[in-house]
């Protein structure tokens, strides 16, 4: 870990994947992150993930994904007792967050409104499918529910098996993203005035916001954003090639490269041809200029067209498994992942990935694996203040 927010302490109150995934970024950035979940069974993430056995024990990949550094804390916060205990949490704490649906939290009695009272300087930050407010407030929204809202899967295939959803929760990790971005500008603020903020955090606008390019180029240009497979709407050719072995994505998306590119693979009169000369007559006449590309692409590997246009400045990448990308160099040589032999719960070795992200030339790594459900109980509460410790205990 770094310590760029040593001595900030978090609660995460979330569940599943958008909240935790952006509470795993503060605590990757040194945050003190206690996790408070409910005592029967936690985090719902612990029992879903590949492994059957994991998931039985509490520990299933989707939870060891993103939960490695920090605490676990059980409170029901339907009790009252417990209520009493999360408050004396909440008095020592810079930020919270939590993804429940507006209101919970206020039917509760822990609204922002109540723990401002106990805290006047917290950070408190809600992520939602749709935000706070509006017509669509209370609706339940998982990943794919936002995907489909969002207009992401109406541009993603091709125009025969659009719409697809993206292979990922693209959605629960944007909103997470932008909820640790945010908490961290809000932090800032905290520590140089004293006050706090309420950060509404809604899924489907963050996912709107990092579709900018197709949402421009319909406010903007007028031109409503079709499924395109893997070709690039701005450029041609750009997209995704046959080689003799492999796919292969290019993005000769300059003059300069596509001249390049034709006198690599042999056929430097294409630079010339009035089909191709220019970028819009590329892009107009891009099935038969793939075409031909592809052709001479097919005399050699994907590996081997990757170095040699990268080595001409042309950019070219294999389309690889996500077991080959781990294997790869680069993301070995700069510690994408970290092991941790032995945790509670868990009967082999754990590897999890940090964040996209170094800090002068070193490599945030969890120090302390995902924790058992309720791991740090004592540890916590033990360590409160004097000032709300009686109380805590009682």
């Amino acid at each position: 870990m770094t310590d760029l927010l040593s001595g900030i302490r978090v609660l995460d109150l979330t569940n599943v994947l958008a909240g935790p995934y952006c509470a795993y970024q503060l605590a990757l950035l040194g945050a003190d992150v206690i996790k408070v979940e409910v005592p029967q069974g936690g985090d719902l993430a612990r029992q879903l993930g590949g492994s059957p056995e994991l998931n039985s024990a509490g520990m299933g990949a989707s939870f060891l994904a993103q939960n490695a550094g920090k605490r676990s804390v059980v409170l029901d916060l339907k009790k009252e007792a417990d209520r009493e205990r999360f408050l004396d949490l909440v008095a020592s704490a810079d930020a919270l967050v939590e993804n429940f649906r507006p209101g919970v939290m206020d039917r509760l009695g822990l609204g922002y409104t109540r723990l401002k009272e106990v805290r006047p300087s917290l950070v408190y930050c809600a992520i939602s499918g749709f935000g706070q407010t509006g017509p669509m407030r209370d609706n339940p929204a998982y990943d794919q529910i936002i995907q489909g809202l969002s207009g992401i899967m109406s541009i993603t295939g091709t125009p025969e098996t659009a719409p697809l959803r993206v292979g990922y929760p693209v959605a629960d990790t944007l909103g997470g993203l932008v909820g640790a971005f945010a908490i961290a500008a809000a932090l800032v603020k905290q520590k140089t005035t004293g006050e706090g903020a309420f950060l509404d955090v809604s899924m489907l606008e963050c996912t709107l916001s990092a579709l900018g390019w197709p949402v421009s180029n319909y406010l903007t240009a007028d031109v409503e954003p079709q499924p395109m497979g893997n070709e690039n709407m701005t450029a041609a050719p750009s997209g995704t090639f046959r080689t003799g072995d492999g796919l292969l994505n290019i993005a000769a998306n300059k003059q300069e490269q596509f001249v390049t590119l034709c006198r690599l693979v042999g056929l430097p009169e294409l630079a010339s041809d009035p089909r191709f000369a220019e970028r819009e007559t590329r892009k107009r006449n891009r099935i038969a200029l793939k075409a031909l590309i592809e052709d001479a692409l097919a005399n050699s590997s994907a590996a081997a067209w990757e170095e040699t246009l990268n080595r001409a400045g042309v950019p070219a990448g294999r389309v690889l498994t996500i077991p080959q990308v781990l294997a790869e160099q680069q993301v070995i040589e700069r510690d994408m992942t970290t092991r941790f032999d032995s945790m509670p719960n868990i009967d082999r070795p754990l590897t999890v990935v940090r964040g996209g992200f170094m800090v002068d030339g070193a490599a945030p790594l969890p120090t302390k694996p995902p924790p058992a459900l309720g791991e740090h109980m004592d540890e916590v509460f033990a360590s409160l203040p004097p000032r709300v410790k009686k109380r805590a205990q009682a």
